[in-house]
């Protein structure tokens, strides 16, 4: 039986390196869950890789056939913005091991939609200030800096991934991303433990 693999931590921590390198490898075969946002395009993304882009039509569309397993909505600077995990035939757990970059809330949700015996927690953590260079350098390479939005979220992370919320979670492992490689050495053999 196939597990997912919830990938969470702070912005800027290395989630998506870590999801891009886990889908290398050999050792621990994993198939991504793409999510849907309502946000917009940034430079360099492609609908259906990192994110499906949709609107709010679209959002609502899904949530009334009940294909929505998790959604998270942020008052940004720019408005609402959504994020949410759909259930569809893409997702075979009798076959395949998957995993999703998502956040505590949005892994609660997918423990509920699929039993917590199906979903493995792998928390990130790395250095606020280390996080907070990584954003604003990421920031500074788009056409159009969004830095108000950039500040926002990272005060947000404080909140959204507070011990007590990770303990509420049952979080009791993370993996401190100040070494990539070592980091991703050290969830691959949590993984290939655990599923």
């Amino acid at each position: 039986m196939g597990k997912i693999v919830c990938l969470m931590g702070r912005s800027s921590s290395g989630k998506d390196t870590i999801f891009k390198k886990l889908l290398e490898q050999r050792d621990v075969p994993l198939q991504k869950i793409v999510p849907y946002t309502t946000r917009p395009i940034r430079d360099g993304e492609q609908n259906g890789v990192e994110y499906y882009f949709t609107d709010e039509v679209g959002y609502q569309e899904l949530l009334r056939a009940g294909s929505i397993i998790e959604s998270r909505a942020y008052n940004t600077c720019y408005g609402v913005w959504r994020y949410f995990t759909v259930a569809d035939e893409n997702i075979d757990l009798s076959t395949q091991s998957y995993v999703l970059i998502g956040t505590l809330e949005a892994y609660a949700h997918i423990c509920k939609f699929y039993g917590k015996e199906q979903v493995l927690p792998v928390m990130i953590e790395l250095d606020d200030g280390v996080r907070l260079q990584r954003a604003l350098d990421r920031e500074k390479a788009q056409d159009n800096p969004k830095y108000e939005e950039m500040c926002r979220r990272f005060l947000a992370d404080a909140e959204d991934f507070s011990i007590d919320k990770m303990q509420a979670a049952g979080i009791t492992q993370s993996f401190y991303n100040d070494d990539l490689e070592i980091c991703l050495s050290k969830i691959v053999t949590y993984l290939k433990d655990n599923i």
